[in-house]
């Protein structure tokens, strides 16, 4: 009978990867874990301690930290398959997990579906042939070496891709391989990792190859299963159910989605909110389940097509299941830094990311050029972003892949701050109060349009008094507001005035904080 090791990447939500494990092991299988080294180490020990006495678990040697299209990605699952393959010597199966699986039928399901058809599954379609890839880089993925994550050193990612384009410095693709691209959520047999493994051993050439391509999570694995195993022997699928938005944005399922989940011809799906104990709960259920049936319609793809095109055609015929909850999640901290003086609240947040290390974006619903990944256009213009703001921001939470993210908004978006105050996760907020000199005061005039090069100075000092009412205005009404997760520091206060209200705010010690405040110049114009 088959028995599965599952090989899980994680990196926050201790409690949910314990329930995991616990979960997936109990019926007879294993787990092979790699938490990733840039979280919390307080989380790492207390799934150490709690899995401590299950035989079945077991952890990667090495932890690493890990980056979104980096080779990291790859190393990680690498050493968690040999921690796997060492510690389970019974294992049939090796199964890439993410901590936001979980198993959409029983454990005799899923173990009769592999011992019924001897092959791996595996996404694996031709890199330079498939439509696998829609936009952005294809062939540059691989002929250019990328040493930098495009996500968090944006502009050193690009100038070094640019360089090496303007000085033709390409490099070969081995030649003994077919490049295959697609998911990474793969399930391979024991014989093709000890296979796998072998020839990673043996052809360094290959892996300096891939340690600097851009996302070798969607190469790697698909081109070495195809170059080792026989073409009749995989099934290029993926085992979990998995959809994407018109933005290309995982889809996220809710308590709402149990029929529908386990209708899909799947043994897992992701992503599950972390909210949706209820699902989690069933799902958790089920998989012990010896006597479970399923009725496999797999309609879930094209029934999402279907409403997302009446959707955009104004024609909402029906609820569009993957909007049940349109929260950015309980879970998540939306923490947002307001100030009238924008290059104020630019420099705090870059400090802030040198030193608490949390994602940051500047006033995305105020300048149309704030630079912003591609989600599909929704972010193309202030007007999309404004009217899709929880979708924006749920995308954002999801490209960064965090549960923490900081944005910019002038103290005129009060409507903006009320709706995310309303939602259900956390939102903070830091308001920094600036001085106002006139000079200041007369480039704002000019820069909204209430005055030219050719104004009086007549007309602007009659102009002013309204000016500075109106920011004070905006202040009075945030103030009166009462949010509940309010804080204030001031250009006139001392750094240790203000260090508290900072610490607050983004949760790390008073020191922390104060380092962040006594910044020279953090205020200047």
């Amino acid at each position: 009978m088959a028995r599965i090791a599952f090989i899980l990447l994680c990196h926050k939500d201790p409690d949910a990867i314990i329930r995991q494990a616990e979960m997936l092991t109990a019926v007879g299988d294993y787990m092979a874990i790699h938490f990733d080294a840039r979280a919390r180490v307080e989380h790492y020990r207390k799934i150490r301690s709690a899995l401590a006495d299950n035989p079945n678990v077991t952890f990667a040697r090495k932890r690493i930290r890990c980056g979104w299209g980096e080779w990291s990605l790859v190393q990680a699952s690498l050493h968690a398959v040999e921690a796997a393959v060492e510690a389970f010597p019974r294992a049939t199966h090796f199964y890439m997990l993410s901590g936001d699986c979980m198993a959409v039928k029983s454990a005799a399901f899923a173990h009769e579906f592999l011992d019924n058809d001897d092959a791996d599954y595996i996404e694996s379609f031709d890199f330079f042939e498939s439509d696998w890839i829609k936009t952005g880089m294809k062939e540059d993925r691989l002929i250019y070496r990328h040493y930098f994550n495009e996500r968090v050193q944006k502009w050193r990612f690009y100038t070094s891709y640019n360089l090496q384009k303007k000085l033709g410095l390409t490099r070969p693709i081995p030649a003994d391989l077919q490049i295959q691209i697609g998911s990474q959520w793969w399930c391979l047999r024991r014989r093709t990792i000890e296979w796998i493994l072998d020839f990673t051993r043996k052809r360094r050439d290959v892996m300096r190859f891939f340690a600097t391509t851009w996302i070798p999570d969607e190469t790697f694995f698909q081109t070495l299963v195809r170059h080792v195993v026989p073409e009749k022997e995989i099934r290029t699928r993926t085992l979990t159910f998995l959809m994407f938005t018109d933005y290309g944005m995982p889809v996220t399922f809710y308590n709402d989605h149990y029929d529908l989940l386990l209708s899909q011809d799947a043994l897992f799906a992701r992503k599950i909110s972390p909210e949706a104990t209820e699902l989690k709960a069933r799902l958790g259920a089920l998989y012990a389940n010896e006597d479970a049936t399923f009725q496999i319609s797999d309609e879930g793809r094209n029934l999402y097509k279907f409403l997302t095109g009446r959707g955009r055609i104004g024609r909402r015929f029906a609820s569009r299941f993957w909007e049940t909850e349109s929260s950015l999640g309980r879970q998540r901290e939306l923490m947002i830094v307001i100030c009238k003086k924008w290059h104020v609240a630019k420099r705090v947040i870059q400090r802030i990311r040198q030193v608490a290390n949390v994602p940051t974006i500047d006033y995305l619903f105020n300048e149309e050029d704030t630079p912003l990944p591609d989600l599909g256009g929704i972010q193309a213009t202030l007007g999309k972003r404004t009217r899709h703001r929880r979708a924006l921001m749920r995308m954002l939470f999801d490209y960064f892949d965090t549960d923490r993210l900081i944005v910019c908004m002038d103290p005129s978006n009060l409507d903006l701050l009320h709706d995310f105050a309303g939602d259900r996760s956390t939102t903070k907020m830091l308001e920094i109060q600036c001085e106002f000199t006139d000079d200041y005061l007369i480039g704002h005039a000019k820069r909204v349009g209430l005055a030219g090069e050719q104004t009086s100075p007549q007309t602007l000092e009659r102009l002013l008094p309204t000016i500075r009412g109106d920011m004070t205005y905006e202040s009075d009404r945030i103030r009166d507001a009462g949010f509940e997760h309010h804080g204030v520091i001031r250009e006139t206060a001392e750094p240790d005035e203000n260090a508290p209200p900072i610490a607050r705010f983004l949760d790390i010690p008073p020191e922390k904080a104060l380092e962040i405040a006594e910044t020279p110049r953090l205020f200047a114009d």
